[in-house]
């Protein structure tokens, strides 16, 4: 299975991550423990929703839509 999932910062609500992953388990304790660079300087985290797929490339271009304009629109207004 493959993931898209969004996080939000619990130290700074206004900071968000859309990410891709086949481990969310995994992805989601590496942002908390400092293993990214873009997430590391707004721990903890906190998993917001997550959207499994079984095709890896469904779950890439539902990411890479979440990113665009009206993706980013779309998030805010269903999912945070």
């Amino acid at each position: 299975m493959f993931y898209v999932y969004l996080i939000q910062s619990e130290s700074d609500l206004s900071q968000r991550y859309i990410g891709y992953t086949k481990d969310l388990k995994q992805r989601l304790f590496d942002h908390n423990s400092g293993k990214s660079k873009h997430t590391s300087k707004y721990m903890p985290w906190s998993l917001i929703s997550y959207h499994t797929f079984a095709d890896e490339q469904k779950a890439r271009e539902f990411e890479y839509y979440l990113k665009t304009g009206s993706g980013q629109a779309f998030a805010k207004k269903r999912f945070w």
